[in-house]
């Protein structure tokens, strides 16, 4: 991986680490969802509109089409994400939903995309689950996934927290491809890819947010710091992320996202006190070692 692209993920793992820690406290639903994009999309115009004013007008249909599933896939991988952290922990969620998602998306990578790994390459996805395991709960994961007697409210978190985590690696599997072949094949701008995509996100967010104008406001009063947050940084770290895409394989690219966790276990572990902390250290370590060797090939 280029050293360019190395250090653009970098940037963007400790960017996405902090927008959802902040997703967490916020403990929105669909409405949280909503009230970030309408947020993205008026803070990011200038650029959106400065980097799209004589390009976005010469697109056709395949480059809308991209566009629009894109911005459905967000939304779902949104509102899932957002689910997953009202039923359980982020130590649970985040983990799961970052690892199983490039995991898929690079084994799509390599079988569909012609991409290449090297042994190197294959230790730092290997690693990288390993630490994501080991973030997640470790043994300790397993067995309250086994075990079939009465279940304590905790050992229930950890199941919801499992099942949303990977349903959520389903989206960001799915959204990477996709947006990976927009940047890489049809060379569309990593900036109007996530901008005008957000649009196509409001469509969809829409009618969530006039439903019920009353419980709207009520969460607009409740978040809006947390949206503020979200709309305003989360787009640079996805826009690094796919500006990476575009000088290296996306088989590299998305398990080396995964140094987020490395910064959600220290920063989230301790503003959210969610214990087991040596055990989430060595699970960051395994995954710093993880994206160096993915970093180096």
């Amino acid at each position: 991986m280029p050293l360019t692209a190395f250090l653009l993920v970098i940037v963007a793992g400790l960017i996405h680490a902090l927008w959802n820690i902040a997703a967490k406290k916020a403990g929105g639903d669909v409405r949280f969802a909503g009230l970030t994009a309408l947020i993205m999309a008026i803070i990011w115009a200038p650029v959106g509109l400065y980097v799209g004013w004589d390009i976005v007008p010469t697109w056709g249909a395949v480059e809308w089409f991209f566009i629009c599933v894109s911005g459905a896939l967000h939304v779902l991988y949104f509102i899932v994400l957002l689910r997953g952290y009202r039923k359980a922990d982020l130590t649970v969620v985040y983990p799961l939903a970052r690892g199983s998602g490039p995991l898929l998306s690079s084994s799509i990578a390599i079988l569909f995309l012609n991409e290449h790994l090297s042994v190197l390459g294959g230790f730092g996805i290997v690693a990288v689950v390993a630490g994501v395991f080991l973030i997640a709960g470790g043994t300790r994961l397993i067995q309250s996934l086994c075990h079939s007697a009465a279940q304590s409210d905790q050992q229930l978190r950890v199941k919801k927290g499992v099942f949303y985590g990977l349903f959520t690696g389903v989206f960001i599997a799915a959204y990477t491809v996709l947006d990976g072949y927009a940047v890489k094949v049809l060379l569309l701008s990593p900036i109007l890819v996530d901008y005008f995509g957000n649009f196509a996100r409001i469509v969809f967010l829409a009618p969530a947010l006039l439903k019920d104008s009353k419980q709207t406001i009520l969460s607009w009063k409740r978040e809006w710091r947390y949206a503020l947050i979200v709309g305003s940084v989360s787009p640079i770290s996805y826009v690094l992320v796919l500006y990476a895409m575009q000088t290296a394989p996306l088989s590299h690219v998305a398990p080396a996202r995964e140094v987020s966790m490395l910064f959600a276990a220290i920063i989230g572990g301790h503003l959210l006190d969610e214990g087991n902390r040596i055990q989430r250290i060595l699970g960051a370590l395994c995954i710093a070692a993880g994206v160096i060797a993915l970093g180096n090939f």
